[in-house]
Parts: structure tokens; C-alpha cells; sequence
């Protein structure tokens, strides 16, 4: 008999430290997964000049700012050159595309999904974005708040 209340007592702390163990696995995991956002570029719908942008490399940087800030360019010399950026300027303004930088537009409420999806609360900032399936892309940095130099 005593053998038996040890073993039935072992089994319930061991059935109680697996569920532990699955339910800390599976808050860990949402976790990390929710670290980082995503972006649908088939929902996001973003301006190139009069075309919709369609994304056509793996990774890229995101990069919001403000055209009303000094100098867009050093704003950008700022990002590493690894990816082309894609940049969504708050004002909306048009710049011409160069090698490096996409210059997008999109309507108030789009802009305002981004901000809100990223938790953007200052600008200028970006982050890489990374595709993850399609058109849909997941940011893969953790997001830099870049220096408005004068």
C-alpha cells in the first residue's frame, strides 16, 4: 500500500510539471511571436509615384520620417546599406526613387495602421522587414529611432 500512495503521488507532481512545462513552452513562444509585427503588403496598400508598390526583394528596411525634418538624406546615410528601404514619409510629400530608397505614399488611415501595428511613437525610425510568405513580411529588428542631425 505504501508503495502504491508513492507512485500515484508521483504521477500527479508529473502530470502537474508536464502541463507546467507546456504552458510555459507555449507563453514563451507567444511571446517571441508577438515581439515582432507583420505587414501584408496585399492589404498595406503603399503608392510608388502612380503604381502600387509591389515588393519584389526578401528584405528590406522600413524607414518613417517626417518631410518637414532638415535633411531627408542625412536621415537615410543614417541606415545601413545592406537592404533597399522603403521609406513612408508622414506628410505624404513625393520624392524621386534613387538606387537605395523607395519612396512610398499611402492614404491617412494606412499610415496610421502602420504607426499603430509597430508602436511607432517617434520619428524618425525604421526597422528591417523581412518576407516571411508572399507578400507578407515580418519585421526582424528591433526598430532604431534615428538622430535628426541639423
Amino acid at each position: 500500500m505504501r508503495y502504491r500512495g508513492k507512485s500515484s503521488l508521483f504521477y500527479i507532481f508529473s502530470s502537474f510539471g508536464g502541463a507546467l512545462l507546456v504552458a510555459s513552452a507555449f507563453f514563451y513562444y507567444n511571446y517571441k511571436f508577438s515581439q515582432f509585427k507583420f505587414i501584408n503588403f496585399d492589404n498595406t496598400i503603399l503608392y510608388e509615384r502612380s503604381d502600387i508598390f509591389k515588393p519584389t526583394k526578401n528584405h528590406y528596411y522600413m524607414l518613417i520620417f517626417s518631410s518637414k525634418m532638415n535633411n531627408v538624406n542625412k536621415l537615410i546615410s543614417q541606415i545601413p546599406k545592406n537592404y533597399p528601404i522603403i521609406a513612408i514619409d508622414m506628410y505624404q510629400k513625393e520624392f524621386n526613387n534613387t538606387k537605395r530608397v523607395i519612396f512610398v505614399r499611402a492614404g491617412t488611415n494606412t499610415v496610421i495602421d502602420i504607426i499603430q501595428k509597430f508602436n511607432i511613437y517617434k520619428i524618425p525610425v525604421y526597422c528591417e522587414i523581412k518576407r516571411y510568405h508572399k507578400n507578407l513580411f515580418k519585421q526582424n529588428s528591433a526598430k532604431v529611432v534615428l538622430s535628426e542631425q541639423k
